[in-house]
């Protein structure tokens, strides 16, 4: 692929905030991240603040349509600051766009028709079908597009912060209920002694057993990375995981060249390179892609109902339907397959106890 030509920062077409207030007002959704606690009141005048401001995004949109139509294209979405899109054109240039009113929110990874209005501006004009789109809420529970079109999901885990099972089971069952590939990719090993091994094992050493591999890696020293690459290669792939993971530590392992793709698109938003604060996309030197994430505190999987959840704990299929009574719920009831599983060794209990945490939430 050509190198991607930037054009004018777009911070001089679209102004960004240059305060974290300001980007919550522009994004609520970064509010956790800043550690920010917002009450009712700010929440809401945060959300009628950014549907203001998305109105008026969109009505300059349709201004600038109408003033200068160009042709449609097709595009992909490489990331998103606020209300502005930036995207990739055929011939690999990027390019500044806003979102036409009434058609969705476009996510880093979507494919797009965009036509455009200006010297190097553009404006979304559609959004083409997704094969696949991961969901999360937001700090005021509404849920929100991370990104799309995903193949693989890399859930990172670290010795710092203390990795958690029932995050990490939250991702895989969102990975499994959108029928997305996920593996564990344990960072930092380095830090690692023989007892913090054995006691990451003792662990975590039963996921590779019901289907999700468990690569072992430090991006510090570039070690162990040859299994993760091949895991990648031409497929797109999304790092998940908490703050303090070295998510971007391992993708710029992966990414010789992520320096200038993450710095050019720093001079499109005139945001720092160094501090992941939005989800973004590169381009792999094998071929395929990979969408860094900002790190989370806590993910929720979109579930239905106890079904869904059921199917999103992929070794739970076999005993489904066996249980004495047809509304089992899992919770000690007499002949109950998934608690005889456990008992038989067939089922992790800190599984079993994770889905029941989980199925009491659904209500």
């Amino acid at each position: 692929m050509n190198e991607p030509i930037l054009a004018e920062p777009i911070q001089a077409l679209y102004p960004f905030a240059a305060n974290p207030i300001q980007e919550a007002e522009d994004d609520p959704s970064k509010a956790p991240l800043m550690g920010r606690r917002l009450n009712q009141q700010q929440r809401l005048r945060i959300g009628a603040i950014q549907q203001r401001r998305l109105q008026q995004a969109a009505e300059s949109a349709e201004q600038q349509l109408r003033q200068d139509p160009g042709q449609q294209q097709s595009g992909r979405v490489i990331s998103r600051f606020g209300r502005n899109l930036i995207i990739e054109d055929a011939q690999g240039q990027l390019v500044p766009c806003l979102l036409r009113q009434n058609i969705g929110q476009a996510v880093c990874g979507d494919r797009v028709a965009w036509q455009a209005t200006g010297d190097r501006q553009g404006v979304v004009s559609a959004i083409e079908a997704r094969r696949s789109v991961l969901i999360r809420p937001n700090y005021s529970g509404q849920e929100r597009p991370l990104a799309a079109n995903i193949d693989r999901m890399i859930i990172v885990l670290a010795p710092e912060p203390a990795p958690r099972r029932y995050l990490l089971d939250q991702y895989l069952i969102a990975a499994r209920l959108l029928c997305i590939e996920a593996l564990i990719c344990l960072n930092k090993t380095d830090l690692l002694d023989a007892a913090g091994e054995a006691s990451f094992s003792q662990e975590f050493g039963d996921y590779p057993a019901i289907g999700y591999p468990l690569i072992r890696v430090s991006a510090r020293q570039e070690q162990g990375l040859a299994p993760l690459l091949d895991a990648v290669r031409g497929r797109t792939a999304i790092l998940l995981g908490q703050s303090g993971v070295g998510k971007s530590s391992l993708a710029s392992a992966l990414l010789p060249d992520r320096e200038i793709q993450t710095g050019r698109l720093s001079a499109f938003s005139g945001k720092g390179c160094h501090t992941t604060t939005t989800t973004c996309l590169y381009h792999l030197p094998q071929g395929g892609e990979l969408i860094d994430s900002p790190g989370v505190r806590s993910f929720r999987p979109t579930v239905k109902d106890r079904s869904d959840l059921e199917c999103g704990f992929r070794e739970f299929a076999p005993y489904l339907g066996h249980c004495r009574f047809s509304n089992c719920q899992h919770r000690g009831e007499p002949q109950c397959a998934l608690q005889q599983a456990v008992e038989q060794g067939q089922i992790d209990p800190r599984r079993l106890a994770n889905f029941r945490h989980m199925a009491a939430g659904l209500g």
